[in-house]
């Protein structure tokens, strides 16, 4: 849709600025897909000869688990080992209360029956950042609020600069940064929010007739009975583990985003899950947590895996860095995704890749190139010397590593 209206003309394509949206459509698709995705986890449930309890459950002791059925009933569920794999849920602000019609976590942004006039994302992190992405393409004014002096301020300096600045440009989106929501109030169709400085300073009330909340996510342990059993967790509810992602409790595990350890990512739980299960199988499982690649599906994607330069400053460590823009790339020029950038991090003396970030809109599939190279030790030299296919986005990466331990040749 947005591509329909902002560039079909300079393709040679006319009346893309005729399209209109049909949200019901989309919505009805989008289910499609979903349903499809969870049924193929049900056959594979099946074909592996998993049985499959649909509800909702809690520990009676640690050899137990009550489960309250979704059709109704109850059900005893007894075994010698447990892994808790229950995820997370969006946080909530007190003075805004999801109802999901016009104060939204991420589940009820992703259910709009609508395309809002004014959005208001709280939160300028990885999912307030994607979808307030999603409804500016589609055709809503959006402005993120965020508390921090920068938004995702995990994300490497330059790389975070430079995607607020095309967020900006190409979908119109504002920023209000080292701003604080003070509260709000739900008034028929609209809701009136009150912001200030961070610092301090005039309030300012922004009326909108959707506010994403998305100011994080926490584990999902409430109702686990967890207490019952003596499961230890952390201030913030996350389940501690050990190495072998073993509680305190021997015959209790745990794994994904209700874990004190690592990133809360979907492939980030996958892995662990994988480990998890070579370890009760008496086999040798593996995460290496310092190689979990990440990915902000904005337009364009932002993709990193490693440390960022902050990171490597405040370590004290020496590293050097290479970059090569997608604007010298044939295949990026050819297809019109010039946007962005490769940026290699590696050490100093040994030239070790330490960090790979990247901002195009197909960062998200490139970026395992990187995470393969670094979960084997490469140096930036190995990747720069390894023939890549042309023309092709990924020439992009072998020209930032040539950048990092002498000089690309497009450039």
């Amino acid at each position: 849709y947005h591509d329909a209206h902002a560039n079909f003309a300079r393709y040679g394509i006319k009346g893309g600025d005729a399209v209109t949206m049909d949200v019901t459509a989309m919505q009805k698709q989008k289910d499609k897909q979903v349903a499809g995705l969870t049924g193929g986890i049900e056959f594979l449930f099946k074909k592996n000869k998993v049985d499959y309890v649909k509800g909702e459950g809690s520990f009676v002791n640690a050899n137990s688990v009550n489960v309250k059925k979704i059709g109704g009933g109850e059900q005893v569920i007894e075994a010698k080992k447990f892994i808790i794999a229950t995820g997370s849920e969006p946080t909530e602000i007190p003075s805004l209360k999801f109802d999901e019609k016009i104060i939204l976590s991420s589940t009820g942004a992703l259910a709009l029956n609508r395309v809002p006039k004014n959005l208001v994302v709280i939160g300028g992190g990885v999912i307030g950042l994607e979808l307030g992405s999603v409804w500016a393409r589609l055709g809503a004014k959006v402005t993120v609020v965020e508390y921090a002096p920068k938004c995702s301020p995990f994300l490497d300096t330059e790389v975070s600069d430079y995607l607020i600045k095309c967020l900006t440009k190409s979908e119109k989106m504002k920023f209000m940064t080292s701003t604080k929501v003070i509260g709000g109030k739900v008034n028929g169709d609209a809701c009136l929010l009150e912001v200030e400085p961070a610092a301090g300073g005039a309030k300012q009330v922004i009326e909108c007739d959707a506010v994403l909340v998305s100011v994080g996510r926490r584990p999902f342990t409430n109702s686990l009975g967890l207490d019952k059993v003596n499961v230890e967790t952390n201030k913030q509810g996350f389940v501690k583990i050990h190495d072998h992602f073993q509680t305190n409790i021997p015959n209790i595990y745990a794994i994904g985003d209700v874990v004190d350890k690592g990133p809360m990512l979907a492939h980030k739980a996958e892995d662990e899950g994988i480990a998890c299960a070579e370890f009760l199988a008496g086999k040798h499982g593996h995460v290496n947590y310092d190689v979990i690649p990440s990915v902000i599906y904005t337009s364009p994607e932002v993709a990193a895996v490693g440390k960022t330069e902050q990171d490597l400053k405040k370590a004290g460590i020496q590293y050097k860095v290479g970059k090569f823009n997608f604007s010298a790339n044939s295949r990026a020029k050819a297809v019109d995704i010039q946007e962005g950038f490769v940026k290699v991090l590696a050490d100093a003396k040994t030239d070790k890749i330490l960090g790979m970030h990247i901002i195009n809109s197909q960062a998200g599939e490139l970026i395992a190139e990187c995470g393969l190279a670094m979960e084997y030790g490469a140096s930036s030299e190995d990747v720069g010397r390894t023939c890549h296919s042309h023309p092709t986005l990924s020439e992009a990466i072998k020209e930032a590593c040539m950048a990092c331990y002498d000089k690309p040749i497009h450039a």
